[in-house]
């Protein structure tokens, strides 16, 4: 196909001074496709060389010019630079660089001028991977050529050549990627909003117009899907410039529950005790999904993909029954609110291990459930003070006494072992973490396998 934005945006790399900010998964495969188009591309880590591993003799032997360690920001000198999702476009190095002419990007926004098929977007405080993986697999199973990325699947700038107009793309899009966009897709999905990564962003609403370039560029041909359920995002689906596809559990809707049938503008689709995956916030997802590709999927694609799909990796992730005992991973759960909703899924009270790094997000309405869901509490990790404090204050607030056993544990192969012990059969254990990873691992994916390892060990 001759798409003639990808061939400028080649042809404007070759022989640029190009830097690129963070030598991740998603970027590693834009460094050696800049260098493949000829730019001369220096890479900065806050990693050392030791740490990068085999990724830094690779950059060595591609020509890539590295520059690592804590001061990995000084001293940029580039003409365009392409920074990493999760770092602020306002940091002073990057000020500094533009005051002397850098411009300053990111794959998503090259791949959103380039991009010659359709786009579908999701964010979302809670649900857009699996809102994301529906959406994909629902076009897939249709027929349609279809590509998953953003904070799933492969980057796919690298992949845009291969791309062809009628091919749909379903992008997972964070605050951070989004916060920068000046493009929206043409098909925008928003499961809710709730405070998040309120320790990158300034501020909640700083956090909600992120979330909002998600639609504040469409035109009056597109769509907004968005839940009305969600005081923040029925706001924002008000503000739609084009259709405006809402979904609630909670009130009228086009998109709406009838005893056991979710039905789009009174059309039964999907029969809610057909959908594999548990939990109420997951009948949302599939809302949200549905009201993405009404117009593209037939209701039986939609009613097989329901009855076949059995979740994504690390969302209340089965692990494993063990002397009656059921072992589920939902290390997904970097939030409170996450874990409030995964606590509903289960009838009866479960052993729960919790807490990770604070992002700067309040905790006060997880005690609750925490005394209506667990009996016995694992705590781990730099928010183990909070989440306790947020039980012993639900306490106060019902006026009842202690009913929740509160254990401590300093790494994880000690908390699952807590768990083990205090389990007898036909007892649930869950990791639900209600905070992020980076006290201890690099990621969520990573604390969710260490967890299933030692489950699977036990």
């Amino acid at each position: 196909m001759n798409n003639i934005r990808l061939k400028e945006f080649e042809s404007e790399m070759n022989k640029k001074r190009v830097t690129v900010i963070g030598i991740g998964i998603s970027n590693l495969p834009l460094i050696k496709y800049l260098v493949k188009l000829g730019a001369d591309v220096t890479a900065r880590d806050k990693r050392t060389a030791e740490k990068l591993g085999g990724n830094y003799n690779d950059l060595k032997a591609l020509g890539v010019k590295l520059v690592l360690g804590d001061n990995y920001l000084d001293d940029i000198d580039a003409q365009i630079i392409f920074k990493t999702p999760g770092m602020r476009f306002d940091v002073p190095q990057l000020n500094e660089a533009r005051k002397k002419g850098s411009i300053v990007t990111s794959e998503m926004e090259v791949f959103f001028n380039v991009c010659p098929s359709h786009i579908i977007g999701v964010t979302g405080s809670d649900g857009k991977t699996t809102t994301t993986t529906l959406i994909y697999k629902m076009l897939e199973k249709q027929g349609y050529k279809t590509w998953l990325g953003g904070n799933i699947g492969n980057p796919l700038l690298t992949h845009t050549g291969e791309m062809e107009p009628e091919d749909y793309v379903v992008l997972e899009l964070s605050s951070f990627q989004l916060h920068t966009m000046r493009k929206s897709p043409e098909i925008a999905v928003i499961t809710n909003i709730s405070p998040n990564h309120l320790d990158m962003h300034k501020d909640y609403d700083e956090y909600i117009d992120a979330k909002k370039n998600i639609m504040k560029y469409q035109k009056n041909t597109d769509i907004l899907v968005a839940n009305s359920g969600n005081d923040v995002t029925r706001k924002i689906g008000e503000e739609a410039k084009g259709e405006y596809r809402c979904f609630s559990t909670k009130n009228d809707a086009l998109i709406y529950i009838d005893n056991d049938m979710i039905s789009y503008n009174d059309e039964p689709v999907l029969k809610i005790s057909d959908i594999k995956i548990p939990g109420m916030h997951n009948v949302e997802n599939y809302m949200a999904a549905i009201g993405a590709v009404h117009d593209l999927v037939s209701r039986d694609t939609i009613n097989e993909i329901a009855k076949s799909f059995g979740g994504v990796e690390h969302r209340l992730e089965f692990v494993r029954e063990k002397d009656g005992v059921k072992y589920y991973n939902s290390s997904i759960d970097s939030s409170p609110n996450r874990t409030i909703n995964t606590l509903k899924v289960f009838k009866d009270k479960v052993i729960m291990i919790s807490g990770g790094k604070d992002k700067g997000i309040p905790y006060d309405d997880i005690g609750e459930p925490i005394i209506n869901g667990v009996k016995t509490l694992i705590l781990i990790g730099a928010t183990a003070g909070v989440i306790e404090d947020a039980v012993n204050n639900a306490y106060e607030k019902l006026d009842i006494g202690p009913c929740v056993k509160i254990l401590h544990a300093e790494e994880y192969k000690e908390a699952v072992k807590l768990a083990q012990q205090n389990a007898k059969s036909g007892d649930i254990v869950l990791l639900s973490p209600a905070s992020t990873s980076f006290d201890m691992f690099n990621n969520f994916e990573e604390r969710g396998n260490l967890y299933k390892k030692l489950v699977n060990e036990l």
